[in-house]
């Protein structure tokens, strides 16, 4: 089973850009 540090529900600008910027310092997201 994978874990995630994140986990985002919603994919629309501001999901986004909270994925992307959590991915940017080492955390693994899930949209």
């Amino acid at each position: 089973m994978q874990s995630y540090d994140v986990v985002i529900i919603g994919a629309g600008a501001a999901g986004m850009m909270c994925a992307v910027e959590a991915a940017k310092r080492g955390r693994s997201v899930l949209i």
